[in-house]
């Protein structure tokens, strides 16, 4: 029999465990607050923080004649901790010098790791404090307040700026760039913030979400603040560049990554033109739109936007300009074949994303402040990419970006 076993054993003979089992009527006993599940962590604990003060001094309990130096045993302190099985007391060694500490017991760490798990699970999934507390509670009878649900999630901060400053790949074949707005309390007022997403998939297509930055309202002068800092990361080529129809946009990426070839999010532009339609014309209007966006290559697509023009160009001058004046990042997806068209003609990849982000976020009508938002998107993003994602049809796309990227598809 291992030692463990033999401990494990003499435990179950101890006093202690035979009087906790003697109570237990049925199975649902063994694990309640104060049962002998709870009575084995406390009883196993303390054990394993004897032997590890034993061999912090130099010599057991009963071997004194070993001791060397002055310092020596100093009886317990008591400390409360929160455990899957609820709440339980335990005794902490203390050594003469004060120099002991129990690796075992992290130094004012007083909850389970698996209770910390869930809350940090709950809690990315949109849940408030409030609410934390009360699922946790009701899991595992544990009386975890607010306060401290608050000061766990805390403990991402760091995680997350090594997250928002960690390396990122050189090259990637497509970003997909796009915002999302939230209401944060910033001088005692609640307004939007906008959420900048950057989704990302490197040239062996690999999916990932290169970080996270909020700012008052979304502009092209912040973009443009963003991509300096995916340069700053490590980012030294962006083959395709898949945006919005933010004005100057465009030429903020051309600024920071010059052979980036940009291709503007036709759905976005669909809709902004759609504002300027009356509600009875928008059905044959987004028809005709459908002949240029939809032609089977760049030649049919300009001649189906001169028909439109010439169609609806003087009814809704406001709907039909900018086709023609953004035209050039409009149509650079015609270059590619089919599959990578499908990819790159719109942004809606970001906005998938994006509902899931609301979803987390939806019993949250506002946040006390950014940090707050942050936290929440970052635990978000973390269960979204909870595992390594991958474009799906890569090989196919890879090898067509390749011909035409030819040696920058490294």
């Amino acid at each position: 029999m291992s030692d463990q076993s033999s401990e494990i054993a003499r435990l179950m003979e101890s006093p202690e465990m035979k009087d906790s089992l003697s109570k237990v009527k049925k199975f649902e006993d063994l694990s309640a607050p104060g049962g002998p599940m709870q009575l084995m962590i406390k009883l196993m604990a303390e054990g394993l923080m004897e032997s590890e003060r034993d061999h912090h001094l130099g010599y057991g309990h009963s071997e004194r004649s070993k001791k060397s130096g002055t310092n020596s045993r100093n009886g317990f302190s008591s400390k409360k901790i929160k455990t899957s099985f609820g709440e339980t007391e335990i005794s902490v060694p203390r050594d003469r010098d004060g120099e002991f500490t129990p690796t075992l017991l992290e130094k004012y760490k007083r909850i389970d790791p698996d209770i910390e798990r869930k809350i940090f699970s709950l809690y990315g999934k949109g849940m408030s404090t409030r609410d934390v507390t009360d699922v946790i509670a009701g899991i595992y009878g544990s009386d975890v307040s607010a306060t401290l649900v608050s000061q766990i999630t805390n403990r991402i901060k760091d995680s997350i700026a090594d997250w928002q400053s960690r390396p990122l790949s050189s090259v990637y074949a497509v970003v997909f760039f796009d915002a999302i707005f939230f209401k944060s309390r910033e001088d005692g007022k609640v307004i939007n913030k906008a959420s900048y997403t950057c989704y990302g998939i490197n040239t062996h297509g690999d999916v990932d979400i290169l970080g996270i930055w909020i700012s008052n309202t979304e502009g092209s002068r912040f973009w443009l603040s963003v991509l300096d800092d995916l340069r700053s990361r490590g980012v030294e080529d962006i083959l395709i560049a898949c945006v919005d129809g933010l004005k100057g946009f465009p030429e903020a990426i051309e600024n920071i990554f010059p052979k980036t070839e940009v291709q503007l999010c036709i759905v976005h532009q669909i809709r902004n033109s759609l504002k300027y339609v009356g509600s009875s014309a928008q059905r044959e209007f987004i028809l005709d739109l459908k002949t240029i966006y939809q032609a089977t290559d760049i030649r049919a697509a300009e001649l189906a936007l001169t028909d439109f023009e010439e169609k609806w160009g003087s009814r809704y001058p406001s709907a039909v300009n900018p086709w023609r004046a953004n035209w050039q990042h409009l149509s650079s997806y015609f270059k590619y074949p089919a599959e990578i068209r499908r990819m790159i003609y719109t942004t809606n990849i970001v906005e998938n994303v994006h509902r899931q982000f609301r979803k987390v976020m939806k019993t949250k009508s506002s946040f006390p402040n950014d940090d707050a938002l942050v936290k929440m998107l970052f635990l978000a993003i973390q269960s979204l990419l909870a595992k390594p994602r991958k474009k799906r049809g890569w090989p196919v796309i890879a090898g067509q970006l390749a011909i035409h990227f030819e040696n920058r598809m490294t």
